[in-house]
């Protein structure tokens, strides 16, 4: 790839990871101005939506088959309905700092349901990125002698691990199907599972979406469209140009950003112990995802040294 189109995909890969990091700070706020599910609803509708025009007016949207069809779906409820109701649930009881550091897991978790769904190599590399991640779970939670998960938290891991899931299915998809219209699908199809979902635990919840101040329908509105559907589209254009090993090593920068404007917007205060646990997650990300193996340590094919 050309130096120049390879720094602008940089760029424009560290600009997602910026919204993306503040977007866990808007959803904060937005979950606290609206009913959780309706709102989520809305937001995924919206993104969906604008994806999937862009899918049209580009011309690249293309029947399924049965196959993709079935593996579209599995991305959908696990990744868009399971992910953003557990997502949006837990907020209303965590700070947001806390939550992007559990969120920042989700490479090493979706490193790991490759080497069991996917048949990828697992190495004494990747088992020492487990230690360490888990090592930065105790951290973020004060220690392991005041370990204990709040429920809160609970929903977040579940959130962070059905979304880990999600990509597998999105892997087997895409192998057929282009990603831009993979996303589109999922994001459309999946905010009426949410809208759905919204009407039963939220009977008065779309009533409840009209009346706030104007800043939060434009956090509303950035959230969606910015953070949400560029954002997805410009990484899944990444992973097609750079690779998925690339592209995910930017995934760390999401907690950093998340901790940075938590701390500016929200008044969330971080603790040593926070940033400590942040270091260890990030050592188990680069370690777990084989990234580390592979560009700093392995001497040998990756085959040769697998367990």
């Amino acid at each position: 790839m050309e130096k120049r189109a390879l720094l602008l995909t940089y760029g424009l890969i560290f600009f997602v990871m910026i919204s993306w990091g503040l977007n866990v700070v808007m959803l904060k706020l937005l979950v606290e101005a609206f009913p959780p599910q309706t709102m989520t609803a809305f937001r995924i509708l919206t993104a969906g939506i604008v994806t999937i025009l862009i899918v049209l007016f580009g011309s690249s949207f293309k029947s399924l088959s049965k196959r993709e069809w079935r593996y579209t779906l599995l991305g959908m409820v696990f990744g868009v309905v399971l992910h953003h109701t557990f997502l949006a649930q837990g907020l209303t009881m965590i700070d947001a700092s806390n939550a992007v550091l559990i969120l920042a897991l989700l490479p090493l978790t979706t490193a790991l349901f490759a080497v069991f769904f996917l048949g990828e190599a697992l190495t004494k590399w990747r088992l020492l990125g487990i230690c360490f991640a888990l090592i930065g779970v105790f951290f973020i939670q004060g220690g392991i002698g005041s370990f204990q998960m709040e429920k809160g938290e609970v929903y977040l891991f579940i959130a962070m691990i059905v979304q880990a899931i999600s990509f597998i299915f999105i892997k087997k998809t895409t192998a057929t199907l282009d990603s831009k219209q993979v996303t589109a699908m999922m994001l459309l199809f999946g905010s009426i599972g949410l809208l759905l979902v919204s009407l039963v635990v939220e009977p008065t919840g779309v009533g409840s979406m009209m009346g706030a101040p104007p800043f939060i329908y434009i956090v509303f509105f950035f959230s969606a469209i910015v953070a949400t559907a560029v954002g997805h589209f410009v990484f899944n254009a990444a992973i097609q140009k750079i690779g998925a090993g690339q592209t995910a090593i930017f995934n760390n920068f999401v907690p950093f950003f998340g901790l940075v404007f938590s701390a500016i917007f929200l008044k969330e205060t971080i603790y040593l112990y926070q940033l400590v646990g942040f270091l260890f997650i990030v050592a188990g990300v680069l370690f777990g995802t084989g990234y580390a193996e592979k560009h700093w340590v392995r001497k040998v094919p990756l085959q040769e040294k697998s367990m």
